[in-house]
């Protein structure tokens, strides 16, 4: 709750400061615990998101996080800075909660990345706008089900859709729907109109809902199941680079 640095130079030295303190304590085991914190490292903490965020510092915290372990040559710099990274992220979701986000919004917003911290926030806002909308929980159910196929099945990552497989009226539509929408929901993402591109990426709910009617994903030609999937995972791309619609409660 106390004043922030004013200046530019100011806030980033701050931040090294906390950071330098929070890497340190972490390198050497001294890790808060439920009971115990006694080198103020949650506050420090805190610090270090309300500074990124009154300056919207937007540089990538885990490259802070891992410059600031270097300086104290950890062997195992990665699964350090994934600790911290985690426990900044409890922090910045105590943080959203306070702010009166639901508890939903904010894991559906903090699981896919906190590395901006000022983009945590935007997306933070624009699903919480969102799910206002009286169709938000047949968008959510929609999308749901195409992030748990995903999770339930290996699936190429690299893997792109050949419109020449598909069978079904319903895969070209949805194929036809994503790359039409894909171009306004890039220049909206890159804008940091995260509210605007989570509207255009809602038009898809219906060829969504259509393609799960009539397509069977896991059928036993290992052709069509792969580019079935394929044309899932291009559309989970989408939202998964705002939020993890999965975790968005019934």
């Amino acid at each position: 709750g106390g004043a922030l640095p004013v200046t530019r130079t100011g806030a980033l030295l701050a931040i090294a400061d906390k950071l330098d303190t929070i890497c340190g304590c972490f390198s050497v085991g001294l890790v808060p615990t439920g009971a115990s914190d006694p080198y103020a490292l949650r506050r420090q903490g805190i610090g270090i998101v309300q500074i990124m965020l009154a300056h919207q510092f937007g540089f990538s915290l885990r490259e802070a996080v891992v410059a600031g372990l270097n300086e104290f040559e950890c062997d195992n710099t990665d699964l350090l800075a994934d600790a911290i990274m985690t426990f900044i992220q409890n922090r910045i979701n105590r943080m959203l909660i306070e702010d009166n986000n639901d508890k939903d919004v904010v894991a559906a917003v903090t699981s896919v990345s906190i590395d901006s911290v000022p983009d945590v926030w935007r997306r933070t806002a624009a699903l919480q706008a969102l799910k206002r909308d009286d169709d938000f929980e047949p968008l959510a159910a929609a999308f749901k089900r195409v992030v748990n196929i995903m999770r339930k099945t290996e699936v190429d990552e690299a893997a792109v859709p050949d419109s020449a497989l598909f069978q079904e009226a319903a895969e070209s539509a949805l194929f036809d729907a994503y790359q039409h929408v894909k171009t306004d929901v890039d220049q909206h993402v890159a804008a940091g109109n995260l509210d605007q591109a989570l509207r255009v990426i809602a038009t898809l709910r219906k060829p969504v809902d259509r393609f799960f009617e009539d397509v069977m994903v896991m059928t036993d030609d290992m052709a069509l199941r792969g580019n079935r999937l394929a044309l899932l995972n291009t559309i989970a791309g989408l939202f998964s680079r705002i939020a993890d619609f999965s975790k968005i409660a019934a």
